[in-house]
Formats: C-alpha cells, sequence, structure tokens
C-alpha cells in the first residue's frame, strides 16, 4: 500500500516514489531512535572456506521482531559485508582521538608536499578524514550487495519496515592466522 502511495504522490514516476519511501524510511528510524532496544540477535557468519568468521549484535525492541526473517535476513546481510569489507567501528563516534589526530597529520602532509594553498590544505584534510570514516565505520560504509547505500541507510530502511528502533551493538571479525 506504501508503493501504492508513493507512486500516486510522485504521478507514476518509479524512481521518484522509490526515493520518497526510502525519505519515508528514514523519518520513521529518526523517530523510533530514542526508544529501547533490549532485546535482539547475536548472530556468527562463517565466510565460504572458513577462513573469515563474524560475530554480530544487532538490538531490536522485541523478540517478535528479532525472530522475524527480515530481521534474521538484515543481521546475516551485515554480518557478510563486515567479513567482505572490514570496517574497524560501528559508527563515527568509537573512533579514539589519537587516529583521528594520526590521520589528519598524514593528510595534511600529503597537502602540504603536494605544494597546496593552505586554504586548500584545510579543504583536503576533511574531505580525506570523511574518507577515512566511510571506509572504517560500519555505519558509513557503501553497502557491498549496493553500493549507492550506506549500512546505515540499510538498517534505516529495515526500521521502516519492521516498525522497530534498531541498532548494531557491536561486531567481531576473525580473519585466519591474524590477531595472534
Amino acid at each position: 500500500m506504501k508503493c501504492k502511495t508513493a507512486l500516486a504522490e510522485t504521478n507514476g514516476d518509479i524512481a521518484a516514489a522509490e526515493k520518497l519511501l526510502r525519505k519515508q524510511g528514514e523519518a520513521a528510524a529518526a523517530k523510533k531512535a530514542d526508544r529501547a532496544t533490549g532485546e535482539g540477535l547475536v548472530s556468527s557468519y562463517i565466510h565460504t572456506g572458513g577462513k573469515i568468521g563474524v560475530l554480530l549484535e544487532i538490538n531490536c525492541e522485541t523478540d517478535f521482531a528479532a525472530r522475524s526473517d527480515d530481521f534474521q535476513g538484515l543481521v546475516r546481510d551485515i554480518a557478510m559485508h563486515i567479513a567482505a569489507a572490514a570496517p574497524r567501528f560501528v559508527t563515527r563516534d568509537e573512533v579514539q582521538e589519537a587516529d583521528l589526530a594520526d590521520e589528519r597529520e598524514i593528510a595534511r602532509d600529503q597537502a602540504i608536499k603536494s605544494g597546496k594553498p593552505e586554504a586548500v590544505v584545510e579543504k583536503i584534510v576533511t574531505g580525506k578524514m570523511e574518507k577515512y570514516y566511510s571506509q572504517n565505520c560500519l555505519m558509513e560504509q557503501p553497502y557491498v550487495k549496493d553500493p549507492d547505500k550506506s549500512v546505515g541507510d540499510l538498517l534505516n530502511e529495515a526500521v521502516g519496515r519492521i516498525g522497530e528502533n534498531m541498532q548494531i551493538g557491536r561486531f567481531a571479525r576473525f580473519v585466519l592466522g591474524e590477531g595472534k
């Protein structure tokens, strides 16, 4: 029914209707963001060949939602993304200031050595920091199955579909032979 309404609002333009539905999903996610997420799943994913494994915790509001096929599919898709994309953090809030300072210093040095003026150097540093976040923070990474949206967008769409607040609690990625 939501699809029909969106198509009516956009005068039959499928692309515009899809965009409208995505915005509505994000709005629904924002409304639900303050609700408690005491249920959910801890799930494992072992990549083909058994050399990469992921443990992932995703929280939601009710056990009913956690048992749904839609929620479990979301958990599986995000775990597979983690195996493929190797994020280091869930959100940018988890990045340590020392790591950020090191990245800023490297970006600044590279820009200065290339002979850029100081005003341009700051813009380059800002751009490189955003790229750092998009490569290392799970919620900002382009989703491997659809690079046009981020993992955060994927989660917000699921919140709109399932109708509950959901949050990625934590994850661990294991690669055979690493971490000794």
